[in-house]
Protein backbone atom coordinates (compact mmCIF):
# COMPACT_ATOMS: atom_id res chain seq x y z
CA UNK A 1 0.00 0.00 0.00
CA UNK A 2 1.29 3.43 -0.95
CA UNK A 3 1.57 6.05 1.80
CA UNK A 4 1.18 9.64 0.60
CA UNK A 5 2.28 12.15 3.21
CA UNK A 6 0.40 15.35 2.47
CA UNK A 7 -1.46 16.82 -0.48
CA UNK A 8 1.81 18.31 -1.74
CA UNK A 9 3.14 14.78 -2.27
CA UNK A 10 0.34 13.76 -4.61
CA UNK A 11 1.36 12.67 -8.06
CA UNK A 12 -1.11 13.00 -10.90
CA UNK A 13 -4.13 10.85 -10.11
CA UNK A 14 -6.18 9.18 -12.84
CA UNK A 15 -9.12 8.21 -10.62
CA UNK A 16 -9.91 6.59 -7.27
CA UNK A 17 -12.57 5.30 -4.93
CA UNK A 18 -12.12 6.95 -1.55
CA UNK A 19 -13.28 7.36 2.02
CA UNK A 20 -12.36 9.93 4.67
CA UNK A 21 -12.04 9.79 8.45
CA UNK A 22 -9.81 9.44 11.51
CA UNK A 23 -10.39 5.66 11.62
CA UNK A 24 -9.04 5.48 15.16
CA UNK A 25 -8.93 1.83 16.18
CA UNK A 26 -10.48 0.72 12.87
CA UNK A 27 -13.44 -0.86 14.66
CA UNK A 28 -16.13 -2.97 12.99
CA UNK A 29 -17.96 0.14 11.78
CA UNK A 30 -14.82 1.38 10.04
CA UNK A 31 -14.19 -2.09 8.66
CA UNK A 32 -17.62 -2.11 7.02
CA UNK A 33 -16.78 1.13 5.16
CA UNK A 34 -13.32 -0.04 4.11
CA UNK A 35 -14.62 -3.40 2.91
CA UNK A 36 -17.16 -1.62 0.67
CA UNK A 37 -14.41 0.73 -0.52
CA UNK A 38 -12.13 -2.12 -1.60
CA UNK A 39 -14.99 -4.03 -3.25
CA UNK A 40 -16.07 -0.99 -5.29
CA UNK A 41 -12.47 -0.23 -6.29
CA UNK A 42 -12.09 -3.76 -7.64
CA UNK A 43 -15.41 -3.44 -9.46
CA UNK A 44 -14.38 -0.17 -11.12
CA UNK A 45 -10.77 -1.33 -11.62
CA UNK A 46 -9.43 1.81 -9.98
CA UNK A 47 -7.30 2.34 -6.83
CA UNK A 48 -8.89 2.50 -3.38
CA UNK A 49 -7.76 5.45 -1.26
CA UNK A 50 -8.23 6.25 2.43
CA UNK A 51 -7.80 9.83 3.64
CA UNK A 52 -6.88 10.24 7.31
CA UNK A 53 -5.21 12.96 9.37
CA UNK A 54 -1.81 13.14 11.07
CA UNK A 55 -3.23 15.56 13.63
CA UNK A 56 -6.87 14.85 14.35
CA UNK A 57 -9.32 17.76 14.12
CA UNK A 58 -10.20 17.20 17.82
CA UNK A 59 -6.56 17.56 18.85
CA UNK A 60 -6.08 20.64 16.67
CA UNK A 61 -9.05 22.37 18.30
CA UNK A 62 -7.85 21.48 21.81
CA UNK A 63 -10.15 18.52 22.45
CA UNK A 64 -7.71 15.60 22.27
CA UNK A 65 -8.96 12.06 22.86
CA UNK A 66 -7.02 8.97 23.87
CA UNK A 67 -5.89 7.26 20.67
CA UNK A 68 -6.88 3.63 20.25
CA UNK A 69 -4.24 2.86 17.63
CA UNK A 70 -0.86 4.20 16.61
CA UNK A 71 -0.40 5.49 13.08
CA UNK A 72 1.71 2.45 12.25
CA UNK A 73 -0.92 -0.03 13.44
CA UNK A 74 -3.68 1.83 11.62
CA UNK A 75 -1.67 1.92 8.41
CA UNK A 76 -0.86 -1.79 8.57
CA UNK A 77 -4.49 -2.68 9.27
CA UNK A 78 -5.63 -0.70 6.22
CA UNK A 79 -3.01 -2.54 4.18
CA UNK A 80 -4.24 -5.91 5.47
CA UNK A 81 -7.75 -5.02 4.28
CA UNK A 82 -6.52 -4.45 0.75
CA UNK A 83 -6.44 -0.63 0.56
CA UNK A 84 -4.19 0.63 -2.27
CA UNK A 85 -3.34 4.15 -1.09
CA UNK A 86 -3.33 5.99 2.24
CA UNK A 87 -3.31 9.79 2.01
CA UNK A 88 -2.25 11.40 5.28
CA UNK A 89 -3.27 15.05 5.55
CA UNK A 90 -1.85 17.26 8.28
CA UNK A 91 -4.73 19.09 9.91
CA UNK A 92 -3.36 22.60 10.51
CA UNK A 93 -4.66 26.16 10.60
CA UNK A 94 -4.68 26.52 6.83
CA UNK A 95 -6.50 23.23 6.26
CA UNK A 96 -9.02 24.02 9.01
CA UNK A 97 -10.14 27.08 7.01
CA UNK A 98 -10.97 25.02 3.91
CA UNK A 99 -14.69 25.20 3.20
CA UNK A 100 -16.60 21.98 2.67
CA UNK A 101 -17.34 22.90 -0.96
CA UNK A 102 -13.70 23.77 -1.66
CA UNK A 103 -12.58 20.48 -0.09
CA UNK A 104 -14.84 18.54 -2.42
CA UNK A 105 -14.17 20.49 -5.62
CA UNK A 106 -10.45 21.30 -5.21
CA UNK A 107 -9.22 18.18 -3.41
CA UNK A 108 -11.59 15.27 -4.00
CA UNK A 109 -12.48 16.16 -7.59
CA UNK A 110 -9.56 18.15 -9.00
CA UNK A 111 -6.62 16.53 -7.20
CA UNK A 112 -7.88 13.00 -6.50
CA UNK A 113 -10.29 12.49 -9.43
CA UNK A 114 -12.78 10.73 -7.20
CA UNK A 115 -15.26 8.38 -8.91
CA UNK A 116 -17.00 6.97 -5.84
CA UNK A 117 -16.94 8.26 -2.25
CA UNK A 118 -17.99 6.34 0.88
CA UNK A 119 -18.69 8.06 4.19
CA UNK A 120 -20.19 7.07 7.53
CA UNK A 121 -23.64 8.34 8.44
CA UNK A 122 -22.31 10.87 10.96
CA UNK A 123 -19.32 12.18 8.99
CA UNK A 124 -18.72 15.95 8.96
CA UNK A 125 -16.00 17.89 7.17
CA UNK A 126 -14.88 21.37 6.10
CA UNK A 127 -14.74 24.66 7.99
CA UNK A 128 -17.17 24.72 10.92
CA UNK A 129 -18.07 21.09 10.10
CA UNK A 130 -20.62 22.24 7.53
CA UNK A 131 -19.94 19.40 5.11
CA UNK A 132 -22.05 16.25 5.32
CA UNK A 133 -23.55 13.51 3.17
CA UNK A 134 -26.22 15.81 1.73
CA UNK A 135 -23.60 18.31 0.52
CA UNK A 136 -21.49 15.55 -0.99
CA UNK A 137 -24.50 14.14 -2.79
CA UNK A 138 -25.45 17.57 -4.13
CA UNK A 139 -21.94 18.22 -5.44
CA UNK A 140 -21.47 14.72 -6.82
CA UNK A 141 -23.77 15.06 -9.83
CA UNK A 142 -22.16 18.11 -11.51
CA UNK A 143 -18.70 16.71 -10.69
CA UNK A 144 -19.50 13.21 -12.00
CA UNK A 145 -18.88 11.05 -8.96
CA UNK A 146 -21.14 8.95 -6.75
CA UNK A 147 -21.54 9.37 -2.99
CA UNK A 148 -22.60 6.40 -0.89
CA UNK A 149 -23.49 6.52 2.79
CA UNK A 150 -22.56 3.44 4.85
CA UNK A 151 -25.03 2.98 7.68
CA UNK A 152 -23.82 2.59 11.25
CA UNK A 153 -22.96 -0.77 12.79
CA UNK A 154 -24.56 -1.69 16.13
CA UNK A 155 -23.81 -4.43 18.61
CA UNK A 156 -26.32 -5.33 21.34
CA UNK A 157 -28.20 -2.07 20.60
CA UNK A 158 -25.00 -0.04 21.05
CA UNK A 159 -23.65 2.01 18.18
CA UNK A 160 -20.12 0.96 17.33
CA UNK A 161 -17.82 3.98 17.60
CA UNK A 162 -14.33 4.88 18.75
CA UNK A 163 -15.88 6.66 21.76
CA UNK A 164 -17.78 3.50 22.73
CA UNK A 165 -14.54 1.50 22.57
CA UNK A 166 -12.79 4.07 24.78
CA UNK A 167 -15.57 3.82 27.33
CA UNK A 168 -15.24 0.03 27.42
CA UNK A 169 -11.48 0.22 27.89
CA UNK A 170 -11.74 2.87 30.61
CA UNK A 171 -14.19 0.69 32.56
CA UNK A 172 -12.14 -2.48 32.03
CA UNK A 173 -14.75 -4.14 29.80
CA UNK A 174 -12.26 -5.74 27.42
CA UNK A 175 -14.74 -8.38 26.29
CA UNK A 176 -17.12 -5.76 24.87
CA UNK A 177 -14.21 -3.71 23.48
CA UNK A 178 -13.08 -6.81 21.59
CA UNK A 179 -16.55 -7.24 20.10
CA UNK A 180 -16.71 -3.61 18.98
CA UNK A 181 -13.19 -3.72 17.52
CA UNK A 182 -13.54 -7.15 15.96
CA UNK A 183 -10.29 -8.15 17.68
CA UNK A 184 -8.67 -7.88 21.10
CA UNK A 185 -7.41 -4.43 22.10
CA UNK A 186 -3.62 -4.27 21.93
CA UNK A 187 -0.79 -1.75 22.05
CA UNK A 188 2.33 -2.51 20.05
CA UNK A 189 5.74 -0.94 19.98
CA UNK A 190 9.47 -1.47 20.26
CA UNK A 191 11.06 -2.53 23.53
CA UNK A 192 13.21 0.29 24.88
CA UNK A 193 15.62 0.67 27.78
CA UNK A 194 14.03 1.81 31.05
CA UNK A 195 15.52 2.94 34.35
CA UNK A 196 15.90 -0.71 35.56
CA UNK A 197 13.93 -0.04 38.79
CA UNK A 198 11.82 -3.16 38.21
CA UNK A 199 14.95 -5.28 37.96
CA UNK A 200 16.22 -3.80 41.22
CA UNK A 201 13.18 -5.12 43.13
CA UNK A 202 13.12 -8.51 41.46
CA UNK A 203 10.56 -7.86 38.72
CA UNK A 204 12.38 -6.86 35.51
CA UNK A 205 10.03 -5.33 32.97
CA UNK A 206 10.04 -4.61 29.27
CA UNK A 207 9.24 -1.00 28.44
CA UNK A 208 7.17 0.08 25.45
CA UNK A 209 7.18 3.68 24.24
CA UNK A 210 3.51 4.41 23.59
CA UNK A 211 3.97 8.02 22.40
CA UNK A 212 0.52 9.07 23.55
CA UNK A 213 -0.37 12.13 25.60
CA UNK A 214 -3.56 10.35 26.62
CA UNK A 215 -3.79 6.58 27.03
CA UNK A 216 -7.12 4.74 26.63
CA UNK A 217 -6.05 2.38 29.43
CA UNK A 218 -4.54 3.24 32.83
CA UNK A 219 -3.80 0.87 35.69
CA UNK A 220 -2.56 -2.69 36.16
CA UNK A 221 -3.66 -5.40 33.73
CA UNK A 222 -3.30 -9.10 32.95
CA UNK A 223 -1.97 -9.26 29.40
CA UNK A 224 -0.73 -11.48 26.63
CA UNK A 225 2.66 -10.53 25.20
CA UNK A 226 3.26 -11.44 21.56
CA UNK A 227 6.94 -11.65 20.62
CA UNK A 228 8.07 -13.06 17.27
CA UNK A 229 4.86 -15.09 16.86
CA UNK A 230 5.18 -16.52 20.37
CA UNK A 231 2.76 -15.62 23.16
CA UNK A 232 3.55 -15.19 26.85
CA UNK A 233 1.53 -14.21 29.93
CA UNK A 234 2.32 -11.16 31.99
CA UNK A 235 1.23 -8.22 34.14
CA UNK A 236 1.27 -4.73 32.67
CA UNK A 237 1.27 -1.31 34.29
CA UNK A 238 0.22 1.74 32.28
CA UNK A 239 0.69 4.97 34.19
CA UNK A 240 3.12 7.47 35.65
CA UNK A 241 4.63 5.24 38.37
CA UNK A 242 3.91 7.61 41.30
CA UNK A 243 5.94 5.54 43.80
CA UNK A 244 9.18 6.38 41.96
CA UNK A 245 8.20 9.94 41.01
CA UNK A 246 7.36 9.31 37.38
CA UNK A 247 6.02 12.20 35.30
CA UNK A 248 5.03 10.74 31.93
CA UNK A 249 2.81 7.81 31.07
CA UNK A 250 4.75 4.59 30.45
CA UNK A 251 3.81 1.03 29.59
CA UNK A 252 5.79 -1.64 31.48
CA UNK A 253 5.25 -5.39 31.40
CA UNK A 254 6.56 -8.11 33.68
CA UNK A 255 6.50 -11.33 31.64
CA UNK A 256 6.10 -14.54 33.63
CA UNK A 257 9.02 -17.00 33.45
CA UNK A 258 10.92 -14.92 30.89
CA UNK A 259 14.56 -13.85 31.08
CA UNK A 260 15.58 -12.94 27.50
CA UNK A 261 16.76 -9.48 26.49
CA UNK A 262 14.63 -8.19 23.61
CA UNK A 263 15.60 -4.53 23.35
CA UNK A 264 14.65 -3.11 19.96
CA UNK A 265 12.20 -5.89 19.13
CA UNK A 266 8.59 -5.08 18.32
CA UNK A 267 6.00 -6.64 20.60
CA UNK A 268 2.23 -6.47 21.00
CA UNK A 269 0.58 -6.21 24.41
CA UNK A 270 -2.93 -7.71 24.33
CA UNK A 271 -5.13 -6.56 27.22
CA UNK A 272 -7.30 -9.26 28.80
CA UNK A 273 -8.37 -8.08 32.27
CA UNK A 274 -7.95 -5.06 34.54
CA UNK A 275 -6.49 -6.04 37.89
CA UNK A 276 -6.47 -2.72 39.77
CA UNK A 277 -5.85 1.02 39.55
CA UNK A 278 -2.32 2.38 39.74
CA UNK A 279 -1.36 3.25 43.32
CA UNK A 280 1.36 5.19 45.14
CA UNK A 281 3.18 3.21 47.82
CA UNK A 282 5.22 4.55 50.72
CA UNK A 283 8.28 2.44 49.87
CA UNK A 284 9.77 0.24 47.18
CA UNK A 285 9.31 -2.72 49.53
CA UNK A 286 5.54 -2.12 49.61
CA UNK A 287 5.54 -1.82 45.82
CA UNK A 288 7.47 -5.09 45.55
CA UNK A 289 4.92 -6.87 47.75
CA UNK A 290 2.03 -5.54 45.69
CA UNK A 291 3.64 -6.58 42.40
CA UNK A 292 4.09 -10.09 43.83
CA UNK A 293 0.34 -10.12 44.55
CA UNK A 294 -0.41 -8.79 41.06
CA UNK A 295 1.68 -11.55 39.51
CA UNK A 296 -0.09 -14.24 41.54
CA UNK A 297 -3.49 -12.82 40.56
CA UNK A 298 -2.38 -12.79 36.92
CA UNK A 299 -1.20 -16.38 36.99
CA UNK A 300 -4.48 -17.48 38.55
CA UNK A 301 -6.41 -15.57 35.89
CA UNK A 302 -4.60 -17.27 33.02
CA UNK A 303 -4.84 -20.66 34.75
CA UNK A 304 -8.63 -20.21 35.09
CA UNK A 305 -8.89 -19.00 31.48
CA UNK A 306 -7.12 -22.13 30.28
CA UNK A 307 -9.44 -24.37 32.29
CA UNK A 308 -12.52 -22.60 30.93
CA UNK A 309 -11.12 -22.90 27.42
Amino acid sequence: MQLIRGLHSLNKQSSCVLTIGNFDGIHTGHQKIIKRLVEKAHELKTPSLVISFSVTPESFFGRPKARLSSFRDKHLFLKSMGVDKHLLIRFNDSFSQTSATSFVENILVEKLKVRHCFIGDDFRFGKDRLGNYELLERLSKPNKFITEKVERVSFENQRVSSSAVRQCLASGNFSMAEKLLGRAFAISGKVSHGDKKGRAIGFPTINIGIRRRLSPVLGVFNVLVEINKETYHGVCNVGKRPTVGGEKTLLEVYIFDFNREIYGERVAIVFKQKSREEMKFDSLEELKQQIAKDVEIGKQFFKSSAILG
